[in-house]
């Protein structure tokens, strides 16, 4: 109780100090990150990441524990994969923007589909369907458009629905969507388990 009123009294502090605060906002050598002066006092702005807390995990039996695990272990495989894809979609958009004309953009796509062919070809080549299949709604989930929409935007409209028909044949859409609320409820969970060391 006492630790619970603590709180709410630090929150309470931290509101009304914010809302008095100057516009003195520097940025400090090292580690620190920010700081700011408030009525002649320097006080250290850090960023705190956001805490999750969901319920324990409770098994019913020993197969629903086994399903859990190796969920575990494929987004533990293909996160980082969707992450990597995340950054290098960003570093690459940001690239052709500085590029000249359309055929020198055309030139470098052609140029960092094929490094990355070979680069990570050997990679995805490792991951099972079920694996493959979450990947790609985890594209969808970190960069926030479907692997269908990247392609369009990329290599356009007949290159996205070539690999979209090719998917299908396999039983895997590249406009499958993450919902977090949802169907992927209990991956999101691992997810951010994973992205925050729990798991």
């Amino acid at each position: 109780m006492k630790l619970k009123k603590l709180l709410y009294i630090i929150i309470f502090l931290l509101s009304v100090t914010s809302a008095y605060s100057q516009t003195d906002v520097r940025k400090l050598p090292g580690n620190m990150q920010r700081c700011t002066v408030e009525y002649g006092d320097t006080l250290i702005l850090v960023n705190l990441r956001p805490v999750y807390c969901f319920p324990k995990k409770v098994f019913k039996n020993q197969k629903q524990e086994k399903v859990y695990w190796r969920d575990v272990n494929d987004v533990k495989k293909t996160l980082p994969l969707a992450k990597l894809i995340h950054g290098i979609m960003l570093e690459t958009y940001e690239y052709i923007e500085t590029l000249p004309d359309a055929k020198s953009k055309d030139q470098h796509l052609k140029s960092m589909q094929k490094e990355l062919y070979d680069t990570y070809m050997p990679v995805l080549k490792k991951l099972n369907f079920r694996q493959g299949k979450l990947l790609i709604k985890l594209i969808d989930r970190e960069c926030k458009s479907s692997s269908y929409q990247l392609i369009q935007a990329y290599l356009g409209g007949a290159a996205a629905g070539f690999w979209q028909g090719f998917g299908k044949l396999f039983g895997v859409s590249l406009k499958a969507s993450w919902d977090p609320n949802g169907e992927d409820k209990e991956m999101e969970k691992i997810c951010i388990y994973v992205e925050y060391g729990y798991l």
